[in-house]
């Protein structure tokens, strides 16, 4: 598959509507459809770039990493699965893990330019086991969001990870409010039942 011969540069607009047939745009794409995929990139822009914002917290490496996640949405459309998820949140979840890579590579940027005396201290042994604990934690919630439905993982994911409201969770998987709000708190529920919190 070729890739489209122009993408859009530049932030996006911030009121560029999410239609009803992201999935079927994703398809396409994954077929080489560029207009498809125009459509896509038109329909979701705007929250692809917020999401690459709000996690690395800089306007030009926010466009960076919005560009390097369509290039990866374009080459890896096939991989779209709808039983696990809406195409948005699939949109989002790789737009987040390429922010957070960039981050991450912009931290160990920093650490190789300090000094060798910096980089030697003796490491705490609380700070230690500290780590290891939090290890630990994220192995635990890992597991425990793999039992929760695709619907309340979907929309835990998209309200804790993502920093989303209620609001803005109900609109981008096009449910009231209320539905919203219930697949959240029942996810939850259902998080804190397999991580045996409060037993």
């Amino acid at each position: 598959m070729s890739e489209p011969t122009s993408l859009p540069t530049g932030a996006p607009s911030a009121g560029a509507p999410v239609g009803p047939d992201l999935a079927d745009l994703l398809r396409a794409s994954a077929r080489g459809d560029q207009v498809a995929f125009a459509q896509l990139y038109d329909a979701t822009a705007a929250r692809v770039h917020g999401m690459a914002l709000r996690v690395v917290r800089d306007p030009a490496q926010a466009e960076e990493v919005t560009q390097e996640a369509y290039l990866e949405i374009w080459r890896t459309a096939a991989r779209f699965d709808p039983s696990r998820g809406s195409a948005l949140s699939w949109l989002l979840t790789l737009t987040h893990r390429k922010a957070v890579d960039r981050v991450r590579s912009a931290e160990a940027a920093s650490r190789r330019d300090t000094t060798y005396h910096q980089q030697n201290q003796p490491i705490d042994h609380d700070v230690t086991a500290e780590q290891a604990n939090a290890s630990l934690e994220a192995r635990r919630v890992r597991g425990a969001l793999a039992s929760l439905t695709a619907v309340q993982r979907e929309a835990v994911e998209l309200a804790y990870f993502g920093g989303y409201t209620h609001t803005e969770v109900a609109t981008m998987l096009q449910l009231p409010v209320g539905t919203a709000k219930t697949r959240i708190r029942d996810g939850l529920i259902r998080l804190r039942d397999a991580m045996g919190v409060g037993q």
